[in-house]
């Protein structure tokens, strides 16, 4: 095997590992719920929201336009939602309902 040859499958293998990686990465905030987490709404700052928001208007992370907007929610330690005045989803639905 040429030195060349060698190098391009190390880089491509390099490359390959990195894409996996974040792929993972993504799958981190697909909803489904963390051990020892809770979702809280309305206490995401802009761009750091977890997933999806309950308008629908969007499904991916990071995707919150504004500080503290009610649909928008983010993983929280549990029991510390309310202490950041915080809504559960129940609670966030009810007010944009209004």
């Amino acid at each position: 095997m040429n030195q060349g040859l060698a190098i391009s499958s190390a880089l491509a293998t390099v490359l390959a590992l990195g894409l996996a990686g974040a792929a993972g990465a993504a799958d981190a905030h697909d909803g489904t719920p963390e051990k020892g987490k809770e979702k809280c709404f309305g206490v995401a700052k802009a761009g750091q929201n977890d997933c999806a928001n309950l308008s629908g208007s969007h499904a991916c992370a990071g995707m919150a336009k504004a500080d503290g907007e009610t649909g928008e929610w983010k993983y929280v330690a549990k029991g510390t939602c309310k202490e950041m005045k915080g809504l559960t989803q129940a609670e966030a639905k009810a007010k944009l309902k209004k």
